[in-house]
């Protein structure tokens, strides 16, 4: 089998005794990295870390998978600035944890006339949060039937 010391140096073909005593003599645990490959690739190292390190792997790649997710953050037309602010910080969060957002503004009965002034409330909130998160748009700004909806996403 071929072997890998601690700080992955190859060191070259080993039967599987002699790979278990170098092992042994570092302290430390023979892993099988893949045994499809000819010869099986063995790696030493301390068990309980690579373990760790495997489970970092996997929270990382559940937290890429996470963006396809979509949260919810409605914002009234009549929006006073301390509850914009709210809304604010509650995206933040969402974007930190991966998520993307969709921020929605209902529009009812004469609102749906004044959509200007809506929409420029809409590049404020959207302006206020890029000042905080670095943010990139998923989905223009959109009239739907009942009001305005924009997605966005954690720019990377």
């Amino acid at each position: 089998m071929r072997l890998i010391d601690a700080k992955g140096k190859n060191l070259g073909i080993f039967r599987l005794e002699e790979a278990l005593q170098k092992a042994r003599e570092n302290g430390l645990d023979l892993i099988l990295i893949t045994q499809n490959a000819t010869p099986p690739v063995c790696k030493i190292a301390d068990y309980g870390k690579y373990i760790y390190q495997q489970q970092k792997k996997e929270r990382k790649k559940e937290n890429k998978e996470r963006s396809d997710e979509l949260k919810n953050i409605r914002v009234g037309f009549n929006i006073s600035d301390h509850d914009m602010q709210i809304r604010i910080k509650m995206a933040e969060n969402f974007l930190k944890k991966g998520y993307k957002v969709r921020i929605e503004m209902k529009l009812r009965g004469r609102e749906k006339r004044l959509i200007d002034f809506a929409k420029e409330k809409i590049k404020k909130f959207l302006e206020a949060l890029q000042n905080s998160t670095p943010i990139k748009i998923e989905k223009e700004l959109k009239r739907a039937p009942r009001g305005l909806t924009i997605i966005v996403a954690k720019s990377t």
